[in-house]
């Protein structure tokens, strides 16, 4: 790749990035972690009760199961596994590195989403 053609992906690529407002990173998602850790609002404290880690995009109501880039349900949040279209930035081996900022983390039980609060405030009742 010649020097002109990596300008002009890298200054795309910050066009793009500058159109998609960023939300969750992995940092974000060890923050939550260590302020819902012992309790119903992380993975390891409410998977005995049914729920499974997922994303809600809160823009269209979808609801995505947290997932390894190839596909199979994670038993955590990654970034990952999520369809493009919810990706705003990416590094330059073509990981995410964050989603955007519409979409949030939580949990998934039977059909319904839930909150890590919402969760957390469950597993305690």
């Amino acid at each position: 790749m010649n020097t002109e053609s990596l300008s002009h992906r890298t200054s795309a690529h910050c066009a793009a990035r500058r159109m998609r407002p960023v939300g969750l990173t992995a940092d974000v998602l060890r923050q939550q972690n260590r302020v819902f850790r012992g309790t119903g609002g992380v993975s390891a404290g409410n998977r005995s009760q049914g729920f499974a880690p997922a994303f809600l995009d809160t823009r269209t109501g979808a609801v995505y199961r947290a997932c390894f880039a190839d596909g199979r349900p994670a038993p955590m949040h990654l970034l990952e596994g999520l369809p493009s279209a919810l990706v705003a930035e990416r590094d330059a081996g073509g990981r995410v590195t964050a989603i955007l900022s519409s979409v949030m983390a939580g949990f998934v039980r039977g059909t319904q989403f839930f909150t890590r609060e919402q969760a957390a405030a469950l597993v305690m009742n």
